[in-house]
């Protein structure tokens, strides 16, 4: 089977790769790309660990093709933070210990950022509903949920 060459836009960068056709996008970030802070805890898209967001739309990584992401923008965790300067959200993760294994981590982080630039006044049912995609075998959400209802606090302060 030949290679597919696709152009996309990636945490800011255009880029250029080839791929097989059959080859999931969350492969040719981890594999093609160097980007390996999407995981992959599934490959069903039951888990949530690989999410992304392609323009602005969260998906998982793991059901999508690599070659459908022509011309269009993915934004991975590793394009969260500004340069060194790390997110809020990624700074609360921190605060409140809202990570143990780390596996669902960067896909938690990628979708709560999404949520909040969706609905930058969450209620904790709205956060959980939205993280519902998401599976966390490790902290049991309460830390995750204090911590993106402080982030949105936080950031509602600040605009």
């Amino acid at each position: 089977m030949s290679m597919i060459h696709v152009t996309t836009n990636v945490n800011g960068d255009d880029v250029e790769f080839l791929c097989d056709p059959r080859e999931t996008l969350l492969d040719v970030l981890r594999d093609k790309l160097a980007l390996t802070g999407t995981k992959e805890g599934c490959g069903t898209g039951d888990c949530g660990a690989c999410s992304v967001t392609v323009d602005d739309r969260l998906v998982c990584s793991c059901l999508m093709l690599g070659a459908e992401a022509e011309g269009k923008s993915v934004t991975t965790v590793e394009g969260i933070a500004d340069g060194e300067n790390l997110h809020p959200l990624q700074e609360k993760f921190i605060e409140y210990a809202a990570l143990q294994c780390g596996i669902c981590t960067p896909g938690i982080l990628v979708a709560t950022k999404a949520l909040l630039e969706k609905n930058p006044d969450p209620t904790e049912t709205q956060v959980r509903y939205w993280l519902a995609g998401n599976l966390c075998r490790c902290t049991g959400y309460d830390k995750i949920i204090r911590a993106v209802m402080d982030t949105a606090a936080d950031m509602r302060k600040a605009s």
